[in-house]
């Protein structure tokens, strides 16, 4: 007799939703997502799929309808809770806008906590459309089975930054010109924390000053190579999240 096959598949698509999911109670999904789940994942009536709310956690659900403008789903199990991810923020000064993508795309993948785009003197971009970081965010937690988005803020200016800076939150400066080990000044701190990684043209020697000069930071090395401003990112919260994170 063959066995049953497990239920849901890991093959089944997974979606972040914006209400909150409770049992049995129906989620109409419709616009892209829709068009996503009928056109190209071609689901069908009785088929699984994944949804999560950022607020209960994630839930296997069961397709009730499928037409060309929208689906509906009844959530029948909850598979786990929202995750609660490290207190880690991300302040990544802002890149180009095909090296900003990158850097949200990866940060949501290694498990950032919060991203604070930052507005420094050299930044090549001055704007970031918030829905269209949101959207990629979105996307990278889904494929990577994240239960908990990351929480974005709008562009910040850098003074505004260290003024309104909460003292109790370590600031890792990545800084060109050295600093502590990363690793090892990773590895010696408790409680929330911060990475600070600079544009494009890196930051000038003022700004250098100011952010050495601010009570919370700790100027740190990722190593003897001068890196971009997204490979930074991900180095320093892929090293971040190994000696002091969730991994």
């Amino acid at each position: 007799m063959p066995a049953t096959p497990a239920w849901p598949p890991k093959s089944a698509p997974r979606l972040f939703v914006p209400a909150p999911l409770a049992e049995g109670v129906a989620v109409a999904i419709d616009g892209p997502q829709a068009h996503y789940l009928s056109r190209v994942m071609r689901i069908g009536a009785g088929d699984a799929v994944i949804l999560c709310d950022d607020q209960t956690g994630e839930w296997a659900a069961r397709v009730a309808s499928a037409g060309k403008r929208d689906v509906v789903l009844v959530p029948e199990m909850l598979l786990r809770a929202r995750e609660d991810v490290p207190d880690f923020m991300l302040c990544a000064a802002l890149l180009k806008k095909d090296r900003f993508d990158l850097l949200l795309e990866k940060a949501g993948e290694l498990g950032v906590r919060q991203i604070q785009p930052v507005l420094t003197r050299r930044c090549v971009a001055d704007k970031l459309n918030l829905d269209r970081a949101t959207a990629i965010l979105t996307e990278a937690a889904e494929q990577c089975a994240r239960t908990a988005l990351p929480r974005l803020a709008a562009p910040v200016k850098l003074d505004a930054l260290l003024r309104g800076w909460d003292s109790a939150r370590a600031l890792f400066f990545a800084d060109e010109n050295g600093g502590d080990p990363a690793a090892a000044a990773f590895a010696a701190h408790t409680g929330p924390a911060a990475l600070l990684t600079g544009p494009e043209g890196g930051f000038d020697a003022e700004e250098r000053t100011a952010i050495r000069a601010h009570a919370a930071t700790r100027a740190i090395t990722l190593g003897p190579r001068i890196l971009r401003g997204e490979t930074a990112a991900m180095a320093g919260t892929a090293l971040w999240m190994g000696t002091a994170g969730d991994w």
